[in-house]
């Protein structure tokens, strides 16, 4: 995907772009939650300004929920 620089990236996009990893690399959370910091982010939570990143950790967050909500589900 492409951005640009001079946005904040919303809650809805980070959303958007672990759910498209997670199932296009059949990866979990966790594993596309690194996959896009590395790419997005550098490695570097400041790259992306103090309002992309607080969207993200909430995204994921959000996600990481759902996954283990299903996962606890699943065992039953």
């Amino acid at each position: 995907m492409v951005i640009n620089n001079g946005g904040n990236l919303s809650k809805d996009y980070f959303l958007a772009y672990i759910s498209l990893i997670t199932n296009a690399k059949q990866c979990s959370v966790d594993q596309a939650k690194e996959i896009l910091f590395k790419r997005l982010f550098n490695v570097n939570k400041k790259t992306l300004g103090p309002i992309s990143y607080n969207n993200f950790i909430s995204a994921y967050t959000e996600l990481k929920s759902i996954e283990s909500k299903d996962e606890e589900l699943n065992m039953l």
